[in-house]
């Protein structure tokens, strides 16, 4: 990813800590050593990490954007 936002880069990092934690669950550490099922699930998890985040963020800035609606900022 070229110049992410910084949501992208929250995004990211959420995602990470998701597989993180998946990880942990499992006791492992080296990605090698996944079983395919483990592997995929790893995948689905990070990317939905990174997905779900993303979208919550967006969310946000969206009610942040609705909630000025009709002010005048000068």
């Amino acid at each position: 990813m070229i110049d992410p936002t910084p949501n992208e880069i929250a995004a990211m990092e959420f995602g990470g800590r998701m597989g993180g934690e998946y990880l942990d669950r499992l006791g492992k550490t080296d990605l090698a050593a996944l079983t395919c099922e483990q592997w995929s699930i790893f995948i689905e998890v990070t990317v939905t990490g990174y997905g779900d985040h993303l979208r919550d963020l967006a969310g946000r800035d969206r009610q942040r954007v609705d909630d000025l609606a009709g002010e005048v900022p000068f």
